[in-house]
């Protein structure tokens, strides 16, 4: 289901992202781990899994220093509840962790997640560059109807979302307190 056609529209989804930016001295704010972090989760840019429900998402960003310097080898382990809001503390479905490129971006290929009683969809985020301390955050989608009602909700953790042909595409810059 994912194979070879779901790659070149991932592929293309990313070809077709903005640039990024970064704003010296913008922190991203930090967010709550919440309970459902489970840590050793496998290295991988894909959290999708064969006949797994949900609207595709690419998401891609760079991560940054507070002085907009690229982190080459920064460290991004994500995890989220799938489409209908669960998350699997089982195993390790919709969580993988991956180290950022030579130019400091990464790409994640997953689904939309899905609410829960109290929660907006969002997607859970540790970063680290190299011998850093962790940044703990949560990523949000704009319009989601539950954003307003979330009491851990922070508008500049907004993805910037666009529809694609192979379902959506967000981008998402990470901004980290260490030169």
């Amino acid at each position: 289901m994912f194979g070879l056609l779901g790659t070149f529209l991932a592929l293309f989804a990313l070809a077709q992202t903005p640039p990024a930016s970064c704003v010296a001295g913008q922190i991203t704010p930090p967010v709550t781990e919440g309970p459902f972090y489970k840590a050793g989760s496998p290295q991988r840019t894909s959290l999708l899994e064969p006949g797994m429900a949900g609207t595709k998402l690419t998401i891609t960003g760079e991560v940054f220093t507070r002085g907009c310097r690229p982190v080459a080898g920064a460290w991004l382990d994500f995890w989220q509840a799938d489409a209908q809001g669960k998350y699997d503390n089982a195993g390790y479905r919709l969580r993988g962790h991956q180290v950022t490129d030579g130019t400091a971006r990464y790409t994640l290929l997953t689904v939309m997640p899905g609410e829960y009683p109290g929660r907006t969809p969002h997607i859970h985020v540790k970063v680290r560059a190299p011998n850093g301390p962790v940044l703990t955050t949560q990523l949000y989608f704009p319009g989601a109807r539950q954003n307003q009602g979330d009491m851990l909700f922070r508008q500049e953790l907004l993805l910037q979302i666009r529809d694609t042909a192979a379902g959506k595409a967000g981008t998402f810059n990470f901004v980290l307190d260490s030169e």
